[in-house]
This record gives structure tokens, sequence and C-alpha cells, in this order.
């Protein structure tokens, strides 16, 4: 018998038909060096079913809609935001939804930010770690980083291929390593750059346990020394992210990440359907089997944490 659902997943990925129509017609066939998988809406409610997921919080994952001139992207977001909403009316408790944004065009993006919160009434919104080159605390991102701090948004973070990828010389998949020094990049930049001291009342969800983060935590506070931007000392910011465990739920990881923040900022996440099932099934079992969670902790990272930011759900 399947499990009564109750879990919340803040990383949970849809592939509406303009959007894979959109990256057809771009020729893009992949993400991160793996195919674009195969969705549907049954599939997803079923495996949510039988994982006991009782809602996911969607987004667009790695490429976003960053590809085409600016008019395709602004039209593009819009679709995907209005595909999300459609989704929400026709299954109001299963599904949120992360808004895309038609960056770099900061004017476009603020104006889809306010459709897309006041007008659809979506969840938050998903910003990739990198945009050409760009990372969030970027001054080019300062208007909308206003904006989201003034609305007390809701932002995840998550990783894409970074510029830098195409000098690299390596043969491997950039979802294998560079997704998770991306997102590293992102929140050592959001700390350094001032965006997090000045912009406090944005909850940021980091993908992946923060990448790297848990383990680098030390050597990147080493950076306060002789940077800006950080009058609280870089642990207290990192503190102030919440932390989604897609991919990153085994022990090793968990320990790292909890010697940073306590339950209440770890959120239950899957990664589908870039992630196949079996790695859902595997994060269950682990964080059931974990020994550095009781039950307290258990319930707050796979619902309770996220209800703290997405309280309509309860």
């Amino acid at each position: 018998m399947s499990p009564e659902p109750y879990r919340i997943d803040v990383h949970h990925h849809i592939l509406p038909p303009d959007y894979l129509s959109a990256l057809a017609s771009a020729g893009i066939t992949g993400s991160g060096g793996r195919p674009i998988p195969e969705w549907d809406i049954q599939n997803t409610l079923a495996l949510m079913d039988r994982h006991g997921i009782a809602t996911a919080i969607t987004s667009i994952s790695e490429p976003g809609i960053f590809f085409g001139d600016q008019t395709f992207r602004r039209d593009l977001a819009r679709r995907c935001n209005e595909f999300s909403a459609q989704l929400i009316r026709e299954y109001p408790m299963r599904f949120g939804a992360f808004a895309i944004l038609p960056l770099l065009d900061i004017d476009a993006a603020l104006r889809e930010l306010e459709f897309a919160l006041d007008t659809l009434q979506l969840d938050g919104v998903v910003l990739l770690s990198s945009i050409d080159g760009r990372y969030p605390g970027d001054p080019l991102f300062d208007d909308l980083f206003t904006e989201l701090n003034r609305r007390k948004a809701v932002v995840f973070i998550h990783p894409t291929v970074p510029a830098i990828n195409r000098e690299l010389k390596l043969e491997l998949p950039p979802f294998l390593i560079e997704f998770v020094f991306d997102t590293t990049r992102a929140i050592t930049n959001l700390i350094y750059s001032g965006t997090l001291e000045r912009c406090a009342d944005i909850r940021f969800i980091v993908a992946h346990a923060g990448g790297t983060v848990p383990f680098l935590a030390y050597r990147i506070s080493l950076g306060q020394i002789m940077l800006p931007g950080v009058p609280q000392g870089v642990m207290t910011y990192l503190k102030q992210f919440y932390y989604d465990i897609a991919l990153s739920a085994k022990s090793h990881a968990l320990r790292s990440l909890q010697e940073l923040v306590d339950a209440s900022h770890i959120l239950f996440g899957s990664d589908y359907p870039f992630a196949p099932e079996a790695a859902t099934f595997f994060a269950v079992q682990e964080i059931q089997s974990f020994d550095g969670f009781d039950e307290q902790a258990r319930r707050a990272i796979e619902r309770e944490s996220a209800l703290a930011l997405f309280p309509h759900f309860r």
C-alpha cells in the first residue's frame, strides 16, 4: 500500500508542451549533458503517490528559457508560467510553482514577476545559478532583487551549465560536477556582493544541498577577512539559506549539511523527472534511516520546514 502523501517536494520539474516545442525548435535535446526526459502529469501524480509526496513546487529546469532573442524569452516565460498556473488550478493541493523570468531584460523580468505573483498567484521564482556568466548578486540584477525583497519572495536557485564550461577540456557531462560548483558560485556571490545583507527578506532555497557549500563553508568564510559585504559574518548568511536535498540524500552529505543548518532549513527535493524515480526512492529511504535525524527532524525536512515558506499548503 502506498504511503499517505504528506511530503512537500520543493525541487520538482515540469516540461510544458510549449517549452518542449521551443527546445526542439532551438535544436536543444539535453540539459546539463543529459537527454531531456519524458514528462506528463499523470505519471507525475502516480510517482508522487508512490512516494508519499502530497505537494510538488514545480519549476523549469536548466537551460531555462535562456535561448532565442528577448521577445522569444518573454513569450516563453509567460506561456510556462500560465501552464504552471493552470496545473495548480486543476490540482490545487498537489502543485505549487516557481515562476520563470525573462532575464537578462530586467524591465521585462519585473513585469513578469508582477504578473506571475499577483495575477497567477505563483509561489515564488526560480533563478538559474548563472546566465551568460552573470551570477545572482551581479549589479545588473539589483532592481530585481530589490523587488523580490519588497515582496518577501521565495527564490529557488537552480544550477545551470556555467559559461566557463566552454573553456574546460573535460569529457564530462556538466551536470556531474559543474552544476554543484555553479550553485556554490551563486551562493558565494550573493553573500560577498552584499545582496543578502541588503535583501534580508528574500527566502532563498538552493538546490542539491547547496552544491559544495556545506563542505566548503569554512573556506568560503575566509574571504570575509579581505572582502566587504559581510558585516554579520559568512556563516550567519549561509544559515539563512534553505537547502533542498535533491540528489544529496546520502549520509556523508547530510552530515555536512547538518553541521551548517538545522532541520528547519533543510527541505525535501526529488529533482524529478531529470533524476529517475529511483533517486526519489533512495532519498526517502535515506531520510528515514539517517541516524542524524530524529523523528521531529524528519517531519520538518519532509513537510514542516516547507510549510514555513508555503503555509497555504497546510
